[in-house]
């Protein structure tokens, strides 16, 4: 979406409704998943989620969690690199819990 915005393809109004209905339920996610690893002991991965929780928490809090169609163009590189950074973050999550599985899957056969 930013890559479209950038190049004029979308416009501001339009990124903003079709990115902002997904910002509560994709931290309410995470949260979830957090709270969840915490309450079956998985304390590495509840450690590895816990700094993306806390700053999901911050940004919430602060009211700051809304893409503003008129800010937009100013904050542009910051919500690229956050973008950039979540993604970053869930693929390492992704290998990390596939890894994870597999090594309880081997723990598991006889």
């Amino acid at each position: 979406m930013y890559s479209d915005l950038e190049s004029d393809f979308v416009n501001p109004m339009e990124m903003c409704s079709k990115l902002n209905p997904f910002i509560i339920p994709e931290a309410g996610l995470h949260g979830g998943w957090t709270l969840l690893f915490l309450l079956s002991g998985q304390w590495t991965a509840f450690f590895i989620n816990l700094p993306l929780l806390s700053y999901n928490v911050y940004k919430i809090t602060s009211t700051n969690y809304h893409y503003d169609a008129t800010e937009i163009f100013r904050t542009l590189g910051g919500h690229k690199k956050e973008s950039f950074a979540k993604l970053g973050f869930y693929l390492f999550c992704f290998f990390f819990y596939l890894y994870r599985m597999v090594l309880a899957l081997i723990d598991a056969n006889p």
